[in-house]
């Protein structure tokens, strides 16, 4: 998934003048949609839906969360149910920014991150059927699947460990409107409660991860800061209780961890098991010293047989 982008050709250098000129017209521009978030979310609203437990670590509050800076947000092209998402990321400025802020500003939306449309694709069609549930988004970076699930009314439950990434997600949350339906927090999900060390990609955020060589595979050239972050099964925060309908779990070489610490989740009948997306990069996960055969072998053993590829994607079910 963090490779899923696409370089745009041909990219021209951007004067300082230019950039600055056209990230204020950018912030204009946000503020028109404010009022088309506020009530289209709303529209897709399920509220029947709720989290009853108490949390045995606390949500991330962004009331107390300083305000990242500066603020480069914009529309996701080509979703029927479309979010605003800020960049943690900026490229080399004002030399060589990020493909988006060249698309900013060149007057077009962000690409659309596949994880986006997948995520309301397997969500409509859940809705059709009339279940309901909340989401789990495990390696939240900046959003893209949280806002995905939640403009469509889905209560989302959000774990990114990186506090960078976790700026932009309080900036997703109120451009979207969607205080009430996402709930974050600032921890890596794994097979046990504690303290864990992980390894941040300075540069390249969305390549963090609990594994140094994992963080630096392909990007050996960035600077990495080891920092220590809290850790939690899912087991240990979602109740027997608790509807599931998705999981989707992008941690860089780690997914084996997360899902041994989601074993009793996993395990329910086929009919209340939540619909299973997660990144399946052999190189990743040998560097977490696991592998995709480990994983498939032990989704096997709670129920998991059908397993699909999607790029780098695997997307498993129940029968």
């Amino acid at each position: 998934m963090a490779n899923a982008w696409k370089r745009d050709k041909n990219q021209k250098l951007l004067s300082p003048k230019t950039l600055i000129s056209v990230l204020v017209l950018s912030i204009i521009f946000l503020s028109s949609l404010f009022f088309f978030f506020s009530s289209s979310s709303l529209q897709y609203s399920n509220t029947n839906l709720s989290i009853n437990s108490p949390f045995p670590i606390p949500p991330f509050d962004c009331f107390k969360c300083p305000q990242s800076k500066p603020i480069i947000a914009n529309v996701v092209e080509n979703l029927k149910y479309p979010f605003v998402y800020s960049l943690a990321d900026l490229g080399n400025l004002p030399e060589k920014p990020h493909k988006n802020i060249v698309r900013l500003l060149k007057g077009k939306p962000f690409r659309k991150p596949d994880i986006s449309a997948t995520i309301q694709e397997v969500l409509e069609s859940m809705r059709a059927s009339g279940k309901n549930g909340i989401v789990v988004d495990v390696g939240a970076n900046v959003g893209m699947a949280s806002f995905a699930a939640a403009v469509m009314g889905f209560k989302v439950l959000a774990f990114e460990p990186v506090f960078e990434n976790l700026q932009r997600i309080c900036d997703g949350i109120w451009f979207n409107r969607v205080a009430a339906l996402v709930t974050v927090f600032q921890a890596a999900v794994s097979d046990r409660t504690g303290d864990i060390t992980f390894h941040k990609l300075v540069g390249r955020l969305d390549n963090s991860a609990v594994s140094e060589v994992g963080a630096r595979l392909a990007f050996k050239s960035n600077k990495e800061i080891a920092v220590q972050v809290k850790s939690i099964p899912l087991d240990k925060l979602i109740p027997p209780s608790q509807p599931v309908l998705l999981i989707k779990i992008d941690v860089q070489g780690w997914e084996y961890h997360v899902l041994k610490g989601a074993k009793k989740l996993l395990s329910r009948k086929p009919a209340e098991a939540p619909y299973l997306i997660y990144e399946e990069d052999e190189r990743l996960l040998k560097a977490s010293n696991s592998s995709s055969k480990e994983i498939r072998d032990f989704l096997k053993s709670v129920g998991y047989s059908k397993c699909s590829q999607h790029g780098t994607d695997a997307h498993c079910t129940k029968e």
